[in-house]
């Protein structure tokens, strides 16, 4: 497996064939989220196709987000600068810039028009750069908590 830098991986299962998976530079992956780099539905047809299993590879570009609960399944590649929603079930090839979500998962919006979103939502603060106790207490001043 390939793992690029400044990536953030959370609990995250890289199936039983790691080595099939590769991923850009910053790249943050949530918990719960399943690489699955085999389809083990073949072992229906065990009988009509022997000792059979079959495999695909997984990319993950640069500079991409996977949200929580998420499964990419295999021969699934995902372009540099793109948003996998929460819950999504990700198998094919996405463009980059790209926001991906559903089940099955597909383009849903371009990253300037989420990019846009993010600038006129009211929960949006500049708080990375505060310690633990500062963030808290702006995010309740904020929400008058």
């Amino acid at each position: 497996m390939k793992i690029g830098k400044n990536c953030l991986v959370n609990n995250v299962n890289f199936s039983t064939e790691p080595y099939l998976i590769e991923i850009g530079d910053h790249v943050a992956i949530a918990a719960g989220t399943d690489f699955v780099t085999h389809d083990g539905a073949i072992w229906c047809f065990r009988n009509e196709i022997k000792n059979a299993d079959v495999f695909g590879k997984i990319n993950i570009g640069n500079n991409v987000f996977i949200g929580n609960n998420c499964t990419i399944l295999p021969n699934t590649t995902i372009g540099d600068n793109c948003i996998i929603g929460a819950g999504s079930i990700v198998r094919g090839h996405f463009p980059e810039n790209s926001v991906i979500l559903g089940n099955p998962a597909k383009v849903i919006m371009s990253m300037s028009m989420q990019r846009l979103f993010y600038t006129q939502n009211p929960g949006l603060m500049i708080t990375q750069h505060l310690n633990y106790k500062e963030k808290e207490r702006v995010i309740k001043e904020h929400f008058n908590v």
